[in-house]
């Protein structure tokens, strides 16, 4: 007898539908998995048969094939277990074939049958909603993949569970989705004494996903300034949500099924490899890039990580997606997130204090920021010298204006940009805009044009970094509320681009 049931293999963001087939027919017993499966997914047939021994369901003394298809597609994974467990249950006669045939099925078996969580649930609950299928998956699992209205999820804590359902012994209840987790809390832009300047920066770097780098001698901020960039961001749309929440489901970073609205703030060690930054390894996973769709990612020590790394950075800065070539597999990863680096002036990190620096000023600034290539400092949007802060200062109050201020003009700013881009599919924030588009938001007027035009010629501005100025304008024009760009607007935009050139 043949029986059939579904569940998915993951290619990128993507949970593509796969049918497992389970024949049982005459000759010697054997049980075998064909179709592609990887270490893993062969060592299912021992994890089911143990989990039958501990149900007292016995195997036929048959030969077991079953055949995962489309036989082309590699599979990859633990969660093929309960799929390869239900079609071998209705293939023998214990569940309806007709049930499982509805069903797509993922979840790793433990040997006393029970259900153990996987990554990928929110994606497979994407894919059942398009196919009209039911989902079955462990119960940890469930609340995650909830979050999709449209697919039916039931989770169940083991296989006696899904046989007594499928007999109609004991029903399940359908899974109901996580708690939404609550953004980040504690660091408010209020603790930051002093270095009003940079504050402003990362306003306008919020307001429009600009690119920003700060320069600055150890001490003065920068770290402190990055990481109260996600206070005043405003929170994932449903949309923006659902697209970052599949990435984590993906690596398993989803506790209890709960989605955040925060968005992403990622900050990998200035150690971790090129496969950990832009994605890779042997299954293709995403990257820090992709972990921070839709957030920001955090560089501390910019010159510290290999140039190697840093020069992937380039394609996802300028398209929004990556691609993770493998010898076998090709896949795609959104990453349209936001890049805030820092670094140290020199390797001494004193390089503007005389009394402090090293004997190779200011040979040794060049060396060590010459490690950034050109084309990367050219996809900054905002280039920011952070100056020491004076002890004095931090004897100073509280600033008047917190991380609540900045984000509700941060917000007002953003609903501008999405009435703006409305009808244009795939743009959302100013750092989209390009093109036509760009010169009909942003166009100067005759002084504007002729304050660029001296601008570029003096500190060399190449076209691309006169685009980011024109982008970063409209941003600030958004932030004041102007419907047009002014020539003050151009001014303060140039005046975040030009240090660096100099």
């Amino acid at each position: 007898m043949t029986a059939r049931s579904y569940t998915v293999a993951f290619q990128g963001v993507e949970a593509r539908l796969v049918e497992v087939q389970c024949a049982v027919a005459p000759g010697l017993p054997a049980f075998s998995v064909v179709g592609l499966p990887d270490k893993a997914v062969c060592e299912a047939r021992e994890r089911v048969r143990a989990a039958f021994a501990a149900m007292s369901i016995a195997l036929p003394s048959r030969r077991i094939t079953i055949n995962l298809s489309p036989a082309g597609l590699p599979k990859e994974g633990s969660h093929f277990d309960l799929p390869i467990a239900l079609a071998l249950l209705a293939a023998i006669g214990i569940i309806p074939a007709e049930k499982a045939e509805e069903t797509i099925a993922l979840g790793e078996l433990s040997l006393d049958g029970q259900l153990i969580a996987v990554a990928g649930a929110l994606p497979a609950a994407v894919t059942a909603a398009e196919e009209g299928l039911m989902l079955l998956c462990p119960k940890p699992s469930g609340p995650e993949a909830a979050w999709v209205d449209a697919a039916q999820v039931i989770g169940a804590a083991t296989l006696t569970e899904v046989v007594q359902h499928f007999t109609g012994q004991r029903r399940i209840e359908p899974s109901a989705p996580g708690e939404a987790v609550s953004g980040l809390g504690g660091k408010d832009l209020r603790d930051v004494k002093g270095q009003e300047t940079a504050k402003r920066a990362l306003e306008i770097a919020a307001a429009g996903r600009h690119h920003m780098l700060m320069i600055g001698p150890p001490g003065s901020g920068k770290s402190m300034l990055a990481a109260r960039l996600p206070s005043i961001l405003p929170p994932l749309s449903p949309a923006e949500a659902l697209e970052t929440s599949m990435i984590h489901s993906l690596c398993g970073l989803i506790d209890e099924g709960g989605i955040s609205r925060a968005r992403p703030f990622r900050e990998p060690h200035h150690t971790a490899s090129m496969a950990a930054i832009a994605g890779g390894g042997r299954r293709a996973q995403p990257g820090e890039i992709s972990l921070a769709h839709n957030g920001v990612l955090f560089l501390d020590e910019l010159p510290e990580f290999g140039r190697p790394v840093l020069e992937t950075l380039r394609q996802p800065l300028e398209t929004g997606e990556v691609m993770v070539a493998r010898a076998n597999a090709h896949v795609k990863y959104p990453s349209r997130f936001m890049l805030v680096a820092a670094a140290n002036p020199c390797k001494c990190g004193y390089l503007a204090d005389a009394n402090r620096a090293c004997s190779r000023a200011p040979l040794c600034g060049a060396d060590y920021l010459g490690r950034i290539s050109g084309p990367l400092l050219d996809r900054f949007d905002l280039h920011l010298d952070v100056p020491p802060v004076d002890v004095a200062d931090l004897e100073l109050p509280p600033g008047a204006e917190g991380s609540a201020e900045v984000a509700q003009r941060v917000a007002i700013a953003r609903e501008m940009q999405n009435a703006r881009f409305r009808d244009h599919p795939g743009l959302r924030q100013n750092a989209d805009a390009e093109g036509s588009l760009l010169e009909e938001i942003a166009a100067p007027d005759a002084q504007s044009r002729d304050l660029l035009i001296r601008a570029a010629e003096r500190f060399g501005l190449s076209a691309r970094g006169y685009h980011r100025v024109l982008r970063v304008a409209r941003t600030i024009a958004d932030l004041a509320c102007e419907e047009r760009v002014q020539r003050q607007h151009f001014a303060e935009a140039l005046s975040f681009r030009l240090p660096s050139s100099r």
